[in-house]
C-alpha cells in the first residue's frame, strides 16, 4: 500500500485552501500481479529489444538495397521508425516499475508519455491505411501505380500522418491539465493512459471522456473502414483474374500487411472495449492486453515482413550470411 503521507504535493489549490494539487502519480503496474512483476519484466524486455533490433534491421535493409526503394518499402520504413518510437515511449517505464519499483511519475512527465503513446498509435493506424492504399493501387490499377504513388507523394504521406495524429491528440493533455487532482493519485496501469488519468480527477470529466471516445472511435471507424474498402476492391480484382497462380501471387503481396493489421488492431479493439464496457474483465487482463497492444506490434512487424516478403528476407540473410543464397518460393 502507498501511504498518503508520501504523496508529492504542490501549493494550495485555487478556491480551496484545504486541498493541494498532486504533482506525481503512482503507477501500480499490473494490479493483482505485483508479486510477479520481476518475471513479467522479462518478456517486456525481450519484446522491447526485439522491436529495436528488428526494426533497425528493416530500416538498414531498405536503405542499403536499391531494389527496395519502392513506395511499399518506404511505408514499411516509416512504420519501423514509428514502432521503435512507440515501444520506447512505454517499455523503459514499464521495466522501471517491474524491476526497480520506480512507480512514481511526475504529473507533466505522465502527460508527456500519454501524449506520445497516443500520437504514435494514431500514426501507426494512418500508416496501415497508407499501406492498404498502396496494395489497392498495385493490384487494382497497376498501370497507374508509378504515376499515383510517386516518391514525393509517399514522402508527403508521412508528415500528413504525423500532423493528423498531433492535431487529434494535442487537446488531450490540455484538457487534463485544466482538471484539479487533489486526493487520487494511484493509476492502476503500467503506463499513463488517457482514461486512467482522467478518472483520478476531482471534478466533472464529461468533456474529457467525450473527447477520448470520439478520437478513439473516429480513428478506428475511419481507418478500419478505409482498410476494409481497399481490401474489398482488392479481393474483387483478384477473383476476376483467370489464373490461379496470378491470384495467389496477388494475395501473397498482401499477406504481410494483413498480418500486421491483425496484430495491431486485435489487442487495440479488445483494450478499447474492455476499458469501456467490459466491467467483468479483471483489471489485470485489461492492463496486459493494453500493454501487448503497445509492445507486440513493434516486435512482431519486422518478423512478419521479414518472413513474408522475399526481397527483405533475401537481403537480410545476405547481410548476415553473405555466402548463402536463398532460393525463391
Amino acid at each position: 500500500m502507498v501511504e498518503n503521507t508520501n504523496i508529492p504535493l504542490l501549493g494550495p489549490a485555487k478556491n480551496n485552501a484545504t486541498h493541494r494539487y498532486i504533482s506525481s502519480f503512482f503507477l501500480v503496474g499490473i494490479p493483482g500481479l505485483q508479486d510477479f512483476h520481476c518475471w513479467i519484466g522479462i518478456p517486456v524486455c525481450l519484446l522491447f529489444a526485439l522491436a529495436l533490433l528488428g526494426n533497425s534491421v528493416i530500416i538498414i535493409t531498405i536503405k542499403l538495397e536499391p531494389s527496395l526503394h519502392q513506395p511499399m518499402y518506404f511505408f514499411l520504413c516509416m512504420l519501423a521508425v514509428n514502432d521503435m518510437a512507440l515501444a520506447s515511449s512505454t517499455a523503459p517505464k514499464m521495466l522501471g516499475i517491474f524491476w526497480m519499483d520506480a512507480h512514481w511519475i511526475d504529473f507533466d512527465t505522465c502527460l508527456t508519455q500519454l501524449y506520445f503513446i497516443h500520437t504514435f498509435c494514431i500514426i501507426e493506424s494512418s500508416l496501415l491505411v497508407a499501406m492498404a492504399f498502396d496494395r489497392y493501387v498495385a493490384i487494382c490499377i497497376p498501370l497507374r501505380y508509378t504515376t499515383i504513388l510517386t516518391t514525393p507523394m509517399v514522402i508527403k504521406m508521412g508528415p500528413a500522418s504525423m500532423t493528423r495524429a498531433i492535431l487529434m491528440v494535442f487537446p488531450g493533455p490540455l484538457l487534463i491539465k485544466r482538471l484539479p487532482y487533489y486526493t487520487k493519485y494511484v493509476i492502476n496501469h503500467a503506463y499513463c493512459e488517457h482514461m486512467a488519468v482522467v478518472k483520478l480527477a476531482s471534478a466533472n470529466t464529461l468533456i474529457n471522456r467525450v473527447y477520448g471516445i470520439s478520437v478513439a472511435l473516429s480513428v478506428m471507424v475511419w481507418d478500419l473502414g478505409l482498410i476494409a474498402a481497399s481490401y474489398t476492391k482488392i479481393l474483387q480484382a483478384v477473383f476476376r483474374l483467370s489464373s490461379q497462380n496470378a491470384r495467389s501471387k496477388a494475395l501473397g503481396t498482401c499477406a504481410a500487411h494483413v498480418c500486421t493489421i491483425l496484430v495491431s488492431y486485435t489487442p487495440a479493439l479488445f483494450s478499447f472495449l474492455t476499458h469501456r464496457i467490459g466491467k467483468k474483465v479483471p483489471p489485470s487482463i485489461h492492463i496486459i492486453f493494453a500493454s501487448l497492444y503497445l509492445l507486440v506490434p513493434p516486435a512482431v512487424n519486422p518478423l512478419v515482413y521479414g518472413v513474408k516478403t522475399k526481397q527483405i528476407r533475401d537481403r537480410v540473410v545476405g547481410l548476415f550470411f553473405p555466402s548463402k543464397k536463398i532460393s525463391g518460393n
